[in-house]
């Protein structure tokens, strides 16, 4: 992890953003896999990516034709499938925009195509309920044991009110829960069940162009909206919140499609909760929530409806110089260090790389980022002050740019009460020379500089 930031700027930090929520953890003992080799800019040639999927679309078609039980054949074929994808994804750069407008394009027409019972162009229906395949399945009788817990769930998952996708773990999975581990209660496990599972069609081919899924586990700190699983592309293939892997792919139900996955997905704890867990890479962060109070405002969902962090790592810190923080984390430098770090941290604003929570009194709206371009400023814990949020997305790359300068290098760290997205600099306000506010661009600052743009906020109230 030592040379983390220079090397692998999406891998293991944006692995260890997904953490499942603390109480769960403790009593489900989940050993998650957090794989430290993906890497942003190892993506597959040319129609390679796309090439593996429908091989493997193709193929789960067409013993869905003559099997009573896909699931079971999928993961039989889903090994070759598998190793194939991931030597794909070992191969050179390319010309990525040209990949993704191809490939998006693609995969969007197909997602157009697809019928009524959620299969691709000339393939035939299946003729079992996404319910019925985990059931009958030999790889998923523990989940397909669980699930038979909860008859709503049942009724929910063999129904038609929508084209469901689940995320299914395999028995393997709940092996890593360690045997005399204390079970959850009803209630939790039922959560643990709804966050695998969501109510949009997402086959194969669609999740590799989407950062973000909806699930059915309502999220009660952010509006009562739905909690999001991130999915990821690295050298292992794909995965879900980073760490578990889809080790089977496009089983078509008349209801749905599902994905073998193989490890469970736990619902995620409080964005600060996450910075805490993570001292290796937030150590100074935590450090200067603490000892300037914000953490446990931060922390207090009562005063806010989701959210968005910008949090900034130890090297963005370390970026500052020696005496730029020496002066922020003395006691005179605190009230700066206070304000400088609310500029960093969104309220009831909550910014996904593809989708935006936005609290009001009326409610939580809900609304997807368009593929392109979009720009929204969001209104800061800095009196008066926002971010200038632009977001370029070209398929499953995405590119934010914070104040037209500092760029998120690790979007999507899941949260329960809302978002982090890791950024590559310390976020520094604006200053008025002339009358003009003026953005900081990266030149060299001095104790004097920062003063002078952090002095107007000092004197402001507590959160």
């Amino acid at each position: 992890m030592k040379y983390f930031f220079t090397l692998l700027p999406l891998a293991a930090l944006s692995a260890a953003l997904v953490i499942p929520d603390e109480e769960l953890m403790n009593q489900l003992a989940i050993e998650s896999r957090r794989g430290a080799d993906a890497a942003f800019d190892k993506l597959p040639p040319k129609n390679g990516l796309e090439e593996v999927v429908s091989e493997a679309e193709s193929t789960v078609s067409k013993f869905i034709d003559r099997s009573k039980n896909a699931f079971d054949q999928a993961m039989e074929y889903s090994q070759g499938t598998r190793e194939k994808l991931e030597k794909t994804c070992r191969q050179t750069t390319f010309d990525v925009k040209s990949w993704l407008d191809y490939t998006s394009q693609s995969i969007e027409q197909n997602i157009k195509d697809v019928g009524e019972y959620g299969n691709y162009h000339h393939h035939h229906k299946p003729n079992m309920t996404v319910y019925e395949l985990i059931t009958k399945s030999k790889y998923t009788t523990k989940l397909a044991a669980l699930i038979n817990e909860y008859e709503d769930l049942v009724q929910l998952l063999n129904g038609t009110a929508a084209n469901y996708t689940v995320f299914a773990p395999t028995d393997s999975a709940f092996e890593k829960i360690p045997e005399h581990a204390p079970k959850p209660s009803k209630e939790q496990l039922k959560n643990v069940l709804l966050y695998h599972i969501s109510k949009e069609f997402y086959p194969a081919g669609r999740v590799l162009i989407t950062h973000t899924v909806p699930t059915l586990l309502v999220g009660k700190h952010i509006g009562g909206e739905a909690q999001r699983l991130s999915t990821n592309i690295g050298l292992k293939g794909l995965t879900v919140n980073f760490y578990s892997r889809i080790i089977a792919i496009n089983i078509f139900g008349t209801n749905g499609v599902i994905h073998g996955i193989d490890s469970l997905l736990v619902p995620p704890p409080k964005a600060a909760e996450i910075i805490q867990l993570l001292p290796g890479e937030f150590s100074t962060l935590e450090l200067g929530l603490a000892k300037t109070g914000l953490f446990k405002a931060i922390n207090d969902t009562s005063t806010h409806v989701g959210g968005t962090l910008f949090a900034p790592s130890n090297f963005a810190f370390q970026k500052l110089g020696p005496k730029i923080n020496g002066f922020l984390f003395s006691s005179y430098g605190l009230k700066y260090l206070k304000a400088l770090l609310k500029y960093h941290v969104v309220a009831n604003q909550t910014l996904y790389s593809d989708a935006y929570y936005k609290a009001h009194d009326e409610g939580v709206e809900d609304a997807r980022i368009p593929k392109g371009y979009f720009h929204v400023d969001l209104p800061t814990l800095l009196e008066d002050k926002s971010l200038s949020i632009d977001v370029a997305r070209y398929g499953r790359i995405i590119n934010i740019k914070i104040n037209a300068f500092s760029t998120v290098t690790i979007e999507d760290g899941i949260a329960a009460d809302g978002v982090i997205h890791v950024v590559s600099n310390v976020l520094i306000p604006p200053k008025s020379v002339g009358g003009i506010m003026q953005q900081w661009e990266g030149e060299e600052l001095d104790i004097g500089d920062l003063r002078e743009r952090l002095e107007p906020y000092t004197g402001f109230g507590e959160l």
